[in-house]
């Protein structure tokens, strides 16, 4: 029986995931357990892909809190992405209660900024197209809400930023192929003009 690479197996599922891929990430994590059963990071990312796959809105942004988590402290990460999967109770509702108050700990020390703070800078007179220029090369902003993900989009097409605005579409879609709030901001991408015929 040949044994598969964990490390390049665990890789390929988290860029998988990453990508929106989600059935593809949960079969490769799916190979690590077969060979490596007490690996915990296939574990939690089986059920990451799995919540992700059944429409699960907050399963990407707890997988990134994880990736936060895991560059600190890999161990650790992968104890406290277990316990707080086996406390979800099949949903994740409660995320935002959940770990909200660690993602602001561990943004302190890493390059992010939560979605509602950067929304708190625009809301003091600042232009959202200049203050995410500044960031976007250097912080990643994240997103822990469906309604914040959806006015984040919003206010990329507002503001051209047409072709990331698509790749976040597009993606999202592939997930909620039939959200109507997704559907018009398509639409509105469409409408200016910005959508190229593949």
């Amino acid at each position: 029986m040949s044994t598969i690479s964990k490390f390049k197996t665990l890789s390929l599922a988290k860029d998988n995931f990453s990508k929106s891929n989600f059935e593809e990430a949960m079969n490769q994590y799916g190979e690590v357990l077969q060979s490596y059963p007490n690996s915990k990071e296939a574990y939690n990312g089986v059920i990451l892909a799995e919540m992700a796959m059944s429409g699960e809105g907050g399963a990407e942004a707890l997988f990134d809190y994880y990736e936060i988590l895991k560059e600190d402290d890999k161990e650790s990460a992968d104890i406290i992405m277990s316990d707080i999967l086996q406390n979800m109770d099949g949903s994740l509702e409660k995320l935002a209660d959940v770990f909200s108050q660690p993602i602001r700990d561990r943004l302190e020390f890493e390059d992010g900024i939560l979605y509602e703070d950067f929304k708190s800078i625009i809301n003091k007179g600042e232009s959202f197209k200049e203050t995410f220029e500044n960031i976007m090369f250097s912080t990643r902003v994240i997103i822990t809400k469906k309604e914040d993900f959806i006015d984040f989009l919003d206010n990329l097409i507002e503001n051209d930023f047409a072709e990331m605005a698509l790749t976040y579409l597009e993606n999202a879609l592939s997930v909620y192929p039939s959200d109507e709030l997704l559907r018009k901001l398509l639409k509105k991408l469409s409408k200016k003009g910005n959508i190229v015929e593949n």
